[in-house]
């Protein structure tokens, strides 16, 4: 008896092992046409910049300086619903691929039967068994099951990439939430400082007025701005209730006062310049680019897995155990009994299922190679963009800057002109304007820069990290 049990096991064994004959063709190589290295970048980075080339391993809670903004972030990624969606079909991708990977091992388990028969003229006789085997397990000799779960494992990684993209967009998304509350909010201290300035000035000349020293054309001009910083101020609080309901539907939680921004004053990011030449093999580690790759790869095994139905399937049932008409004989010597039952299916006419199978594999497999030509391609250029729009930025926020100071020192000399009587009303309402202008589109474009600085962290894939090594 145990010499028998030991030939079935060695056999299951054996057969356990075959299937070293792969029909998975070669991974086609993706050639998306694009540039070694990016070009119009920042000229050269300033002091303490972050180095970009290593932007992915840059943890979100490095690249960002505002304590407030990181808090928030690290709350949303506990609390956000979307993420919490992503990290369970990362578990249930795993648990796909578990269950894949179990056809490539024997199922062992214990039956237990009892064969009661009779009939006309017949006796009733009982049969009892107790077997301990195999069923139906598929000898891989041509790779298809090995093959499919290569195929559920790369779907696997695919998924973790996948979570890994749904966590890097709710760390862009926060942030860019966050600057958005923070310029409105700015946008309406200006608008409220601006306000109480005009209406101080539209009180004086209302009495120069009643004393006739203004005519009713200046009082109603000066009115005009007045209330158009007042409807200002009434926009830009809305815009910022409605910011702040957002980033707390992103956060997933109510969000304190406290960690909201009271203004936009400094940067909430390290990166402030990119060296030129910055090479798109960074690309790669992009989430959406690997999640690409994996797919591509689980749709070649797909091939082999078509490849291989086109050949023998062999399969083996096999039991040890005992049987017995007696229940109380079931483990008496002489009970023992072994079976052993292989099958092959030769596939010789399926009205072209096979080769059809084949051939939709093998398109799935040329369009995941599309698809993951094209992510790069759409990283590419979301890089190129953001890097573009970084030089340009910087420049646009310099000369913003110098255009509130000229606008601030018009402003003072126009009002001094209108005080002494050699300037009109028309001339200090006209530099009120553009003093006015000048603050709303300082602060835009700040919140412009910033946000495309995390634009081009995220597009450099950054921010799945915490930390930084």
């Amino acid at each position: 008896m145990s010499r028998n049990v030991g030939t079935l096991a060695a056999l299951a064994a054996a057969l356990a092992a075959s299937g070293c004959a792969m029909l998975e063709p070669a991974l086609p190589e993706a050639n998306p046409g694009i540039p070694a290295q990016w070009t119009g970048s920042a000229t050269s980075p300033t002091a303490g910049a972050m180095p970009v080339a290593g932007v992915a391993d840059v943890g979100w809670s490095d690249f960002f300086t505002d304590p407030k903004l990181a808090q928030l972030i690290a709350k949303a990624l506990e609390t956000n619903r979307d993420l919490r969606v992503a990290v369970l079909n990362v578990e249930r991708a795993r648990a796909i691929y578990r269950i894949q990977r179990a056809d490539r091992v024997p199922s062992v388990g214990v039956a237990g039967a009892l064969v009661r028969t009779g009939g006309d003229h017949r006796d009733v006789s009982d049969a009892y068994t107790v077997n301990l085997g195999i069923t139906e397990f598929e000898i891989d000799l041509f790779g298809r099951v090995r093959n499919l779960s290569q195929a559920a494992l790369e779907q696997y990684f695919g998924q973790e990439e996948a979570r890994r993209g749904a966590q890097l967009s709710l760390v862009a998304e926060v942030a860019n939430a966050y600057l958005a509350l923070a310029a409105d909010r700015e946008q309406l201290r200006v608008a409220q400082a601006t306000l109480a300035n005009q209406e101080a000035a539209f009180g004086l000349t209302r009495k120069r007025h009643e004393l006739g020293a203004v005519s009713g054309l200046e009082l109603n001009q000066a009115r005009t701005t007045v209330e158009t910083a007042r409807a200002d101020a009434a926009r830009y609080g809305g815009l910022a209730a409605n910011d702040a309901n957002a980033l707390a539907l992103l956060v997933g939680a109510p969000v304190e006062e406290s960690l909201l921004p009271a203004g936009f004053a400094t940067p909430v990011s390290v990166l402030e310049a990119v060296p030129a030449g910055l090479p798109s093999e960074a690309l790669l580690r992009r989430p959406d680019v690997l999640r690409a790759e994996h797919a591509l790869r689980a749709a070649n095994a797909n091939i082999g897995a078509a490849r291989a139905a086109f050949f023998p399937s062999i399969k083996l049932t096999g039991a040890v155990g005992t049987a017995s008409d007696e229940l109380s004989g079931l483990f008496r010597g002489g009970s023992f009994a072994w079976s052993v039952m292989p099958s092959i299916q030769v596939p010789i006419f399926q009205g072209g299922r096979l080769a059809a199978n084949l051939d939709a594999a093998t398109a799935d497999r040329d369009i995941a190679l599309a698809q993951y030509e094209k992510a790069i391609q759409a990283g590419f250029r979301e890089v190129a963009d953001a890097l573009v729009l970084s030089r340009a930025l910087a420049e646009q926020r310099r000369a913003q800057e110098s255009l509130v100071e000229a606008a601030a020192n018009a402003d003072r000399l126009s009002r001094s002109r209108y005080e002494a009587g050699r300037d009109s009303y028309l001339v200090l309402l006209d530099a009120q304007r553009t003093l006015y202008a000048a603050q709303q589109g300082l602060v835009a474009t700040r919140r412009a820069e910033q946000a495309n600085r995390v634009t081009l962290y995220k597009a450099l894939g950054g921010g799945w990290k915490e930390r930084s090594p």
